[in-house]
């Protein structure tokens, strides 16, 4: 993951930049996926939770589709 300041800046480094998406939505990947990771009872989130919580952000399509 690289951070840049904008989508042109992006455009410019790279011939196929992949998936570009803010920083405030990284943020909310990583509050909910990391929300309950040192709750006492957690336990690992099988690949639909995962896909749901990648989901829950806007996060969806073939390049977030996980195997």
């Amino acid at each position: 993951m690289r951070l840049f300041r904008s989508e042109e800046h992006v455009r410019r480094a790279y011939d196929e930049p992949g998936f570009v998406f803010p920083t405030a939505q990284l943020w909310r990947l990583a509050e909910a996926w990391y929300r309950d990771r040192l709750d006492p009872d957690w336990t690992p989130r099988t690949r639909d939770e995962h896909q749901a919580v990648l989901a829950s952000v806007g996060l969806t399509g073939g390049f977030w589709r996980l195997a």
